[in-house]
């Protein structure tokens, strides 16, 4: 009857060390990393839906394109994907050009990249003009192993 109890007692003590380890040393760590917005990269880009994507490819990133915006894929501008990736991020459809996102912060930790993301709405006083719009954002970083966790933090 001991051997089940202590087996219980085995893996619990190896879950939570797991989780604590997954949780708090591999999430710590943290330093900036440096990252370089493409601003009109894609032009008018029309992309619909919210997304936060990474592409470590000029192929990846075109074929994301022609899929999501068949027969009007934009021009990509000179990125050297030897040394950077691409993070894309955009919110969707907006009812006015005031809107834009912004990278809040990019952080490098043990096991991932962390890149906080954040939509900009126009003050009240912004003259902006009534039409739909499709706010995103093109930026590079430095190509690296480790995975890009995106966080929205919406807008201020």
């Amino acid at each position: 009857m001991r051997r089940p109890v202590i087996a219980v007692v085995v893996v619990l003590a190896l879950g939570g060390a797991w989780i604590a380890y997954s949780e708090l040393w591999s999430h710590g760590g943290g330093r900036p990393v440096a990252w370089r917005a493409v601003p009109g990269a894609l032009g008018d880009a029309e992309l619909s839906k919210p997304i936060f994507l990474r592409f470590r490819s000029r192929g990846e990133l075109e074929a994301y394109l022609a899929r999501v915006m068949p027969g009007r894929s934009p021009k990509l501008p000179p990125i050297d994907f030897a040394r950077e990736e691409v993070l894309l991020a955009a919110v969707g459809a907006r009812s006015s050009t005031g809107y834009s996102v912004r990278i809040a912060s990019a952080t490098e930790q043990r096991s991932r990249i962390v890149v906080r993301v954040r939509e900009v709405a126009p003050s009240l006083g912004q003259p902006v003009k009534d039409r739909v719009t499709y706010p995103y954002l093109l930026a590079t970083i430095p190509q690296s192993p480790k995975r890009v966790h995106f966080i929205w933090l919406g807008r201020p």
